[in-house]
């Protein structure tokens, strides 16, 4: 996801995504223990779209 999509999105929907961003890694890192990923960048991908998104929240909540 790139960062403009996320600029635009609201605060909440933010924080919605985030959490269902960080249960998809969740799972991803255990099917990727029980039998391992065809990509193993998208571990990588995720953990970054994560951090992106959490970056932007924080700056969008200091602002209000």
């Amino acid at each position: 996801m790139k960062a403009s999509e996320v600029r635009e999105m609201s605060i909440s929907d933010l924080r919605d995504r985030i959490e269902v961003e960080k249960a998809a890694l969740d799972t991803m890192k255990i099917n990727h223990t029980i039998s391992p990923l065809e990509d193993t960048s998208k571990v990588r991908k995720a953990r970054r779209d994560i951090a992106r998104m959490m970056t932007i929240l924080a700056e969008k909540e200091k602002q209000n």
